[in-house]
């Protein structure tokens, strides 16, 4: 028993607690710069990965620095390492400057957050296209024009942000364009870059409405410029030209009930004998998207 209390009390008492801790304070300063250098390295991408890569190694060489200073009275060591600093510093400052420059109106935000954000885009990337169409926001009031059939050129590329428009054929209904739809996907969809042409609908506000706007050729150079906005921008128009034929197909009845579906195609063939195969086949062919469905409307409601 003797011993083993000899043994505890030598263990906790005489044990020299805290007496080199004191001599390695300048040594701790290098492993904490080392752990921030790792910490570091783990930062992820965007503007606020970004900032957690320079702000954590910006402290990494700072305490390389003290450590240099300190410790090593390295001059080489010291100045490397507040070089590295500085920059990280400057860094830091720039991309705080661009995350706070990278701000939008309310309206540019929320088509963000609708539609570009859950896709993936940065803000940086979004903002290119926001520059494209010059920061603005169209107004058109209700029952004004958008388009009129035969009479307005196709030089645009419009996207609804709130409001409702009515689009008509000969004066025929045929669908609505609601908010994060665009307005003339399926006339940009059927004209070549080099191309011109008119739009075979007319396009009216059914209340007062709010559209961005892309001039055409100012588009067709971004795209040129930058391919992924090129392919953002195809797999939009894709899937909104889908919608709208879609929206058509709910209205289109093809004898005794039967409803068209734009995707089987001989079916609807088969319900209509009367109309030749090859005639129907070269006028789908040589219509535009909108208007592949817009001729068999007015086919059904002519049966009618």
């Amino acid at each position: 028993m003797g011993e083993n209390a000899s043994f505890w009390e030598s263990l906790i008492y005489a044990h020299p607690t805290c007496v080199t801790w004191k001599q390695e304070v300048e040594g701790s300063i290098y492993h904490l710069a080392s752990i921030l250098f790792i910490v570091g390295f783990m930062g992820g991408s965007g503007f606020f990965g970004l900032l957690y890569i320079f702000s954590l190694l910006g402290l990494a060489f700072l305490c390389s620095s003290i450590w240099a200073c300190l410790d090593v009275c390295a001059a080489d060591i010291f100045s490397w390492n507040f070089i590295l600093f500085v920059i990280c510093f400057i860094q830091f400052i720039y991309v705080t400057y661009q995350v706070r420059s990278v701000a939008f109106d309310k309206e540019f935000q929320e088509l963000y957050d609708a539609l570009f954000q859950p896709m993936g885009i940065s803000l940086t990337v979004f903002r290119k296209i926001v520059l494209c169409c010059d920061e603005e926001v169209v107004t058109l009031e209700n029952e004004h024009c958008y388009a009129i059939q035969g009479k307005t050129p196709i030089d645009k590329l419009s996207l609804l942000v709130s409001g409702r428009i009515r689009v008509t054929v000969d004066g025929e209904f045929l669908h609505y364009i609601f908010p994060l739809q665009f307005l003339d996907s399926p006339e940009w969809d059927s004209l070549r870059p080099t191309e011109e042409g008119i739009f075979q609908v007319t396009l009216t506000a059914e209340t007062d409405c709010r559209y961005v706007a892309w001039r055409r050729k100012k588009l067709y150079l971004l795209f040129a410029k930058y391919r992924f906005i090129s392919r953002l921008f195809s797999i939009l128009i894709g899937s909104d030209i889908a919608d709208k034929l879609y929206a058509l197909n709910d209205r289109v009845h093809v004898g005794k009930g039967l409803r068209y579906d734009i995707r089987l195609p001989n079916f609807y063939h088969l319900s209509v004998p009367e109309r030749p195969k090859r005639q129907l086949a070269k006028k789908l062919l040589n219509s535009s998207p909108r208007q592949k469905l817009t001729n068999n409307t007015n086919c059904n409601s002519s049966k009618k």
